[in-house]
């Protein structure tokens, strides 16, 4: 082994300025004392006027009580910083597949075309394609969320290459194209793909937009997939099967883009849904999640995403695993957590949407003290660990190994075997992956989506939300 492969894939430094912050801290405090001597020294003799401080009190009470409990997190944040490039030198060729979840639950509040965004931002992450599963989890079990997807599946195939030949970012077509709205000029061949690309999306955005309205699939598009047939039965939003189809079969050789590169693995899944059993809302969602993946594509490492949602960087896969694959530190690392910060704000984000503070501050604080908890989106979690698995110092992962552990079984087989593992009843009465055996060559009985604990779980760069 040489040298550089000791190194760490990762390294955490603390932040700088303290002593600022400290005196800055002290002035704050003595200010809250102040205040709390200065109201017990003016207590007002009138009934009315007593009423009225107590309630003021009380307020600069629960003020004082927030500011001496975020001093807990504040105090001595850290930030964390990867090395890609030793990633890449060490395991580009074992590198684990990544399963990402998408949930959404009602085609009218979250647009097919946004959802849509948020599934190609992901399939486009700078990492090996055949080792990316994007499931896109219907909770409202629309056919047009389904025509939408399996519109996504087909632009994928041009909008993957553009994003890997011109190095976009973002890549949310929709945020990357509203954002650079004047053709680039100085490219000549990249400004006749721009319009080009962007063109097809326009035209796929106002085909899925016409659906929408229309609120049904018409009898000719009805034909382009098999999947459509499901919705035969009558199937509503609160009463329908477990809908489940691979659009995109990232272990086919003909599942290719427009420059014959391998596309990553797109499915759709609408659980079972019956109106005489609780679905638990997103838990439950992710619960039939872990249970189907585990099935089909059967990744060590699951990311979680909301529909609204992008990344706004094609590296952050790989910014993860430099903690989960770290040499030292990677056995105590359960979930890696992003921030979260918000789009289409006001030009001086007066009201604190951008969630400024609690990415760059509280987060990073918690991470120091314990880590900070999962938000429930935008995190990468060991499958492992969601399945109650605990690492020891000892212990060490052959990944190599882990991506041997990928199903065999053809598309067809597999979208009617997980059919199962997403029936409403499957978890009645039952503590699936304790008392009820495991789904077939799953390694590790999964569990239900519980709070997670990690030693080190960590805050990278951003998930952006659309507001």
């Amino acid at each position: 082994m040489g040298k550089d492969d000791y190194l760490p894939l990762f390294e955490t430094r603390s932040a700088k300025g303290r002593l600022l912050y400290w005196l800055y801290a002290v002035t704050v405090f003595l200010g809250v004392l102040s205040m709390c001597a200065y109201r017990v020294r003016h207590f007002p003799a009138q009934e009315l006027k007593r009423w009225v401080w107590i309630a003021v009190f009380m307020a600069e009470l629960w003020y004082a009580l927030y500011w001496l409990l975020t001093q807990s997190v504040r105090c001595s944040p850290v930030y964390r910083y990867t090395f890609k490039d030793r990633l890449s030198q060490r395991y580009e060729e074992v590198l684990p597949g990544i399963d990402i979840f998408v949930c959404t639950a009602d085609p009218v509040l979250e647009p097919p075309v946004m959802v849509i965004n948020t599934v190609l931002t992901v399939m486009a992450y700078n990492y090996p394609p055949e080792k990316l599963n994007v499931y896109l989890s219907d909770d409202g079990g629309s056919e047009v969320m389904f025509y939408a997807l399996l519109e996504a599946s087909q632009f994928s195939k041009i909008w993957l290459p553009f994003c890997r030949k011109f190095k976009v970012e973002p890549r949310s077509p929709d945020i990357y194209f509203s954002s650079a709205d004047e053709i680039p000029v100085d490219d000549v061949i990249f400004a006749k793909e721009w319009q080009t690309v962007k063109h097809l999306f326009q035209e796929m955005k106002e085909r899925i937009n016409e659906i929408m309205k229309l609120g049904r699939i018409p009898d000719e598009l009805q034909k382009q997939h098999k999947g459509f047939r499901e919705w035969e039965l009558g199937a509503s939003k609160r009463d329908h099967q477990t809908i489940l189809e691979i659009l995109i079969d990232g272990r086919d050789s003909k599942a290719m883009d427009v420059e014959g590169k391998p596309l990553p693995t797109l499915i759709y899944m609408a659980r079972e849904k019956k109106p005489q059993y609780q679905h638990n809302f997103k838990a439950g969602a992710m619960n039939a999640l872990i249970r189907v993946s585990s099935r089909i594509s059967n990744s060590p490492i699951i990311l979680n995403v909301d529909c609204d949602q992008y990344s706004n960087n094609s590296e952050s896969v790989r910014d993860a695993l430099c903690f989960f694959m770290d040499e030292e530190m990677g056995h105590n690392i359960a979930y890696v957590q992003y921030p979260q910060y918000f789009n289409n704000i006001t030009k001086n984000d007066v009201y604190g949407n951008y969630l400024r503070i609690i990415g760059e501050v509280e987060l990073p604080g918690a991470d120091a003290h314990g880590g900070p908890p999962y938000i429930g989106s935008g995190c990468f979690h060991r499958r492992d660990a969601l399945s109650g698995k605990k690492y020891e110092i000892e212990s060490k992962i052959d990944w190599k190994k882990e991506n041997e552990l990928r199903v065999k079984e053809s598309a067809s087989t597999l979208e009617e075997t997980a059919k199962i593992l997403a029936g409403c009843n499957y978890e009645e009465n039952s503590q699936w992956g304790k008392e009820v055996s495991s789904p077939p060559s799953s390694p590790t009985p999964p569990s239900p989506v519980t709070d997670v604990e990690a030693h080190t779980p960590t805050p990278l760069r951003h998930m952006h939300k659309h507001s």
